[in-house]
C-alpha cells in the first residue's frame, strides 16, 4: 500500500510538472501555427470589415482597426446610423446612436473590459509574461464533439480567459472569458475558424460570441481583412468634446 501511495504521489508531482511545461509549448506551438512570432510582430495595423449576423436575423456592417500596441476602433452600422467604439491607449469612449446618444460619450468600465481586450494587438497570449499574465493548462476537453486543448490564461487585471485549441492545427477555436466587474462576474464565449493568411499570419474569418450555452448567437463573416495598411491615429484619439480644456491660471490658485 505504501509504495502505491508514493507511486501516486510522483505521478501527481510528475503531471503537475508536465502541464507546466505543456502550457509554455502550446502556446509557442499556437503562435508558429499563427505564422511565428517574427511575422506576427512585423504586422503593425490591421483594418478588418464584414458582415454582422445578430440573433433577430437582421444584419449589419461592422469593421475593426487595430495598431500596435494597444490602439482599436469598432463600427457598427445599421440603417443608416454607425455606432462607434474606440481605445486610444489609455481611455475609452463611444458614440451610440442607437441609444439615442449621438454625441461622443466616455466608456464605462462594463464596455471597456471587451474593447480593453480587443486593443491587444497580438492578443493575450503572445509575451504573456511580459504583459504580467499568467497561462495554465487544464488538459483535454470537447467543442462541438471534437477534442481540444483547453488554456487559462488569467490577466493581469484579474479577468480570465480560457482558450481552447485545435491539437491538430494549434489555433484557437473557441474562448471562454470571465470578468469580474464590481463584484459581479460576466461571462462570455466566442468560437472562431476559417483561418486565412493575410501577410503570413493566420486569422479567423468566421467568428461568433454568446453566452457559455449559445456561443453562436451573434455571428460576424469576415469579407476583407488588410494587414500594415495606413491608419491615423486621429481615429482613435479621444474627441475633441470629451478632453477638458485647461484651466486657467486663476483657478489653478
Amino acid at each position: 500500500m505504501r509504495h502505491a501511495v508514493i507511486l501516486l504521489i510522483a505521478v501527481s508531482c510528475f503531471s503537475v510538472l508536465a502541464r507546466t511545461q505543456t502550457a509554455e509549448e502550446l502556446v509557442e506551438k499556437n503562435i508558429q501555427a499563427k505564422g511565428g512570432m517574427e511575422k506576427i510582430k512585423a504586422i503593425k495595423s490591421v483594418r478588418m470589415s464584414g458582415k454582422f449576423e445578430g440573433g433577430g436575423g437582421f444584419t449589419a456592417r461592422v469593421s475593426q482597426e487595430n495598431v500596435r500596441p494597444n490602439l482599436v476602433r469598432e463600427t457598427f452600422s445599421l440603417q443608416g446610423m454607425t455606432a462607434v467604439q474606440a481605445y486610444d491607449g489609455s481611455t475609452g469612449w463611444q458614440i451610440q446612436p442607437f441609444m439615442g446618444h449621438k454625441d461622443p460619450e466616455l466608456m464605462g468600465e462594463d464596455d471597456l473590459r471587451d474593447l480593453q481586450l480587443d486593443a491587444d494587438f497580438d492578443g493575450p497570449l503572445v509575451d504573456y509574461k511580459e504583459k504580467g499574465n499568467t497561462v495554465e493548462f487544464l488538459g483535454h476537453d470537447v467543442v462541438d464533439g471534437d477534442d481540444a486543448l483547453r488554456l487559462k490564461v488569467t490577466l493581469k487585471n484579474g479577468d480570465i480567459v480560457y482558450y481552447y485549441l485545435d491539437p491538430d492545427t494549434f489555433l484557437e477555436i473557441r474562448k471562454e472569458t470571465q470578468q469580474f466587474i464590481r463584484g459581479s462576474v460576466r461571462e462570455r464565449a466566442f468560437e472562431m475558424g476559417s483561418y486565412k493568411p493575410v501577410n503570413g499570419v493566420m486569422y479567423p474569418f468566421s467568428l461568433s460570441q454568446g453566452s457559455k450555452s449559445n456561443p453562436r448567437e451573434q455571428t460576424t463573416s469576415v469579407e476583407k481583412m488588410e494587414a500594415n495598411v495606413a491608419i491615423d491615429n486621429s481615429d482613435f484619439a479621444l474627441p475633441a468634446s470629451l478632453k477638458q480644456a485647461p484651466k486657467a491660471d486663476s483657478e489653478k490658485k
